[in-house]
């Protein structure tokens, strides 16, 4: 199959979609519809099929087909996989009980359809590919379609990461007037919270929720830097509990963490920035170098074969 009869098929399988997609929608709003009368009225229904046709397609059919993946998904997994993979969603503030249940199930999609993929592209040769690229393109397509969701999970990850290390000398330096013009630490972090939205501001109402609901405050403190698993905030959270335990002033001790925590950030900085001409070495030497090599020296060439 060529390229030009491929592309109608996929704006065909497209619009199928969109079409099952908008059913689907419709058949949902009917569903809960249904649910919302049957609460009122209550169900008349004494056999037991019609009992459990009352119940929404997705209960009957979708959630058993989610959990054999999953099972399937574990099986195939190796050892430890699940629980990296749950300490993973810890970092990335992903707190449903289900999603490791579908992680698992998108990880076995994608393991087939890498096989699929590979069987139909290289096998088949429905694009029509010769030489290098009848294998390089199926082996890439593969490598994306396995890879892609742990890349997905690790992005995440980074991303929050990345962000709670970013905004905590800021917030570090709204703790320290907060602290300082009278308040509490945590009516600081309350006011923080409000202030300051974000992955951080989350964590710190986590925390407050915790302590509000009768954990002591250290322990409330290493179970966020365990979620967290940024070693700026292991910083700040040691911090704080030698000074709870040693009876420093918290004050004193915000001070001197947003100081370092703004120099740290200040050091990342130019750390980056040293590290930009090492990367952009390599598509300089493979992409520019040779177009400016063949722009200049290339006439040159042109003329030294002609006079020759």
């Amino acid at each position: 199959m060529s390229l030009a009869l491929l592309l109608p098929v996929l704006v065909i399988a497209v619009a199928v979609g969109a079409i099952v997609f908008t059913v689907a929608n419709g058949m949902q709003e009917k569903v809960v519809l249904r649910e919302s009368l049957r609460q009122v009225t209550g169900p008349e229904v004494d056999n037991d099929r019609d009992r459990e046709l009352l119940d929404p397609l997705r209960t009957r059919a979708f959630e058993p087909f989610l959990g054999s993946l999953t099972q399937l998904g574990r099986r195939m997994t190796p050892v430890g996989y699940v629980e990296k993979v749950r300490e993973k969603f810890v970092y990335a503030g992903i707190t449903e009980s289900n999603a490791i249940d579908r992680f698992l199930a998108i990880r076995v999609v994608t393991v087939i359809g890498a096989a699929l993929v590979f069987v139909f592209l290289f096998m088949f040769n429905i694009l029509g590919l010769t030489g290098m690229a009848r294998i390089a393109i199926p082996g890439l397509l593969a490598a994306v379609l396995i890879l892609g969701p742990d890349s997905w999970v690790n992005k995440k990850v980074e991303a929050r990461q990345k962000e709670i290390a970013t905004s905590l000398p800021d917030t570090l330096d709204l703790l320290v007037i907060s602290v300082e013009a009278g308040l509490g630490f945590e009516q600081a972090m309350d006011r923080v919270i409000s202030s300051v939205p974000g992955a951080l501001s989350d964590e710190f109402a986590r925390v407050l929720g915790e302590t509000r609901a009768g954990a002591a405050r250290a322990d409330a403190m290493r179970a966020m830097d365990a979620r967290c698993g940024v070693p700026e905030l292991r910083s700040f959270v040691m911090s704080i509990i030698q000074a709870d335990t040693f009876g420093v002033s918290i004050g004193r001790v915000l001070r001197a963490q947003a100081d370092e925590m703004r120099v740290k950030r200040r050091q990342n900085a130019e750390e980056r920035a040293q590290k930009a001409p090492v990367k952009m070495l390599i598509p300089m030497v493979f992409c520019i170098f040779p177009a400016l090599f063949a722009i200049i020296l290339g006439p040159a060439v042109i003329n030294m074969m002609n006079g020759l």
